[in-house]
C-alpha cells in the first residue's frame, strides 16, 4: 500500500519560527509512515508548476525527511521560501506564462484577472499530495479555506507578526516580533537621548495594533500610537513635547502603528494592490515627525524596524508554539480530521474551523488596554487576563 503524502507550505510574509513548525510537522509524519512534499514559494509555488515541465518538480517541490529539516530550526524565515501569490486572483502580468491562452482558469475581472482554483487542484493530484498542512497569516489561510470548501483535505497554521489572524488568540512571530522591537527601541534611546530629540518608531500593523500596543507597554514608550484609535497632530505633538521637558534626558519617545490614521483621515501607504486588495503600508512615522517638526520647532529622530523585527532565529515562546503547532495539525491529519485550523485560546491549544480567519479581522481591545485619551498602553485590570495578555 503505497504511503499517505501530505504537501506543507509557508505563505505571506516570513516571521521566525515556520521553520520550527515545518520541522515539527515532518517529524510527525515520519515517525507514522507519511511523506511529506515541501512546496516552495507557497500558493505560487503551486501556480507556477508547468506540468508539463519535467523540471518544475526539481524547483518548486522538495522531498523533505528527517535529514532535510535536522537544522532548519536554527536560522529564522522559511526555507521553503514564500510569496503573497492568491491563485483565485491573478492578473495577467502576474500569470505564468505556460497558463496563458490555457483553458485553465475563469475570468472574474475585466480586466481578464482569472481565478486558477481547477489549475492548483490539477497540480496538486499530479503530485500525488492527499493533503495539504498550509502555514501562514490571514490572506494565505483564506486561500485555504477556499481549497477547503473545494473539497482539498487541508489543515491550517496561523501565522503573521501581527498576531491579527481571526480565530487564534497567537500567531507564530509575534513574540519575537516584540522581543526584537523592544530590544532596537531600548538601544534607539542612546542616540535619541544623545541628541535631546522626539523620537519616533514605526512598527508593522496593518489592522491591528497589537504589535505597537505591547512593544511600547514594554519599552516604556512615552506615547503608542495604535490602528484602533484615530490620533490628533497638534495633540500627539504637544503630549512629546510636554514628555520631553520632563525626561531629565530631555528626550521622548513615540511608537506608531504602520497602519496608524490620523483624525483627519490620513494613512499613508502606496503602489498598486496586491493579490489579496492591499496597498503597501508605511510612512506614517515618518509623516508624524514632519508634522511635530512644524507645529513645535522640536527635532526628530525616525526609525521605520520594519524586516528587522521579523528577522533572524525564534524566541521561546514562538519556539513552543511553532512546535505544537505542527504537533496538533499533523495530528489532525492523521485523524482525518480535516478543514481545521490549529489555535491558542484562553491560553490552550484548540481547533477552529478553518474559515475562522476570514470571519472578521482581530483588533485591539481599547477599553481593556489603551488608554485613547492619552495615547498609552493602560491595563484596566490584571487579574484574569492571559500570562501574555493576548
Amino acid at each position: 500500500m503505497a504511503k499517505k503524502r501530505i504537501g506543507v507550505m509557508t505563505g505571506g510574509g516570513d516571521v521566525p519560527g515556520l521553520n520550527l513548525a515545518i520541522k515539527s510537522v515532518v517529524l510527525n509524519a515520519v515517525e507514522h509512515d507519511y511523506e511529506v512534499m515541501g512546496i516552495r514559494l507557497g500558493w505560487g509555488g503551486l501556480l507556477r508548476f508547468n506540468l508539463d515541465d519535467p523540471k518544475s518538480t526539481a524547483d518548486l517541490v522538495q522531498p523533505l525527511d528527517v535529514n532535510s529539516v535536522r537544522t532548519v530550526d536554527r536560522t529564522g524565515g522559511t526555507f521553503l521560501h514564500t510569496s503573497r501569490t492568491n491563485p483565485s486572483n491573478v492578473r495577467p502580468k502576474d500569470t505564468p506564462e505556460f497558463l496563458v491562452g490555457s483553458p485553465y482558469g475563469k475570468v472574474i475581472k475585466p480586466d481578464g484577472t482569472k481565478d486558477y482554483t481547477d489549475y492548483i487542484l490539477k497540480v496538486l493530484d499530479y503530485l500525488g499530495i492527499d493533503s495539504l498542512i498550509t502555514i501562514g497569516g490571514d490572506d494565505t489561510l483564506s486561500y485555504a479555506a477556499r481549497l477547503y470548501k473545494e473539497g482539498f483535505p487541508i489543515v491550517a497554521i496561523p501565522k503573521t507578526m501581527d498576531n491579527d489572524v481571526y480565530g487564534t488568540d497567537y500567531c507564530i512571530g509575534f513574540s519575537t516580533s516584540i522581543t526584537q522591537s523592544v530590544s532596537l527601541i531600548t538601544n534607539f534611546r542612546s542616540s535619541v537621548g544623545s541628541h535631546e530629540r522626539i523620537g519616533i518608531v514605526e512598527l508593522f500593523g496593518r489592522n491591528s495594533g497589537e504589535t505597537s500596543l505591547v512593544t511600547g507597554y514594554l519599552s516604556f514608550a512615552d506615547r503608542t500610537i495604535i490602528c484602533e484609535v484615530p490620533f490628533n497632530f497638534h495633540k500627539l505633538a504637544d503630549f512629546l513635547v510636554y514628555d520631553k521637558k520632563h525626561n531629565p534626558s530631555n528626550y521622548s519617545m513615540c511608537v506608531i502603528s504602520e497602519g496608524a490614521i490620523s483624525d483627519g483621515g490620513i494613512i499613508v501607504e502606496s503602489g498598486e494592490e496586491d493579490a489579496y486588495g492591499h496597498k503597501k503600508l508605511g510612512g506614517i512615522g515618518e509623516l508624524l515627525g514632519e508634522q511635530i517638526k512644524a507645529l513645535t520647532g522640536q527635532h526628530i529622530m525616525f526609525q521605520k524596524l520594519a524586516y528587522l523585527v521579523r528577522s533572524g532565529p525564534a524566541d521561546m515562546l514562538d519556539r513552543m508554539v511553532a512546535l505544537n503547532y505542527g504537533t496538533l495539525a499533523m495530528q489532525l491529519t492523521l485523524k482525518g480530521d480535516f478543514g481545521k485550523m490549529v489555535a491558542i485560546n484562553n491560553g490552550v491549544y484548540n481547533t477552529v474551523p478553518i474559515d475562522s480567519s476570514i470571519q472578521g479581522k482581530r483588533h485591539v481591545d481599547v477599553d481593556k488596554y489603551y488608554d485613547k485619551e492619552n495615547y498609552r498602553p493602560h491595563i484596566q485590570d490584571i487579574h484574569n487576563l492571559p500570562m501574555f495578555l493576548v
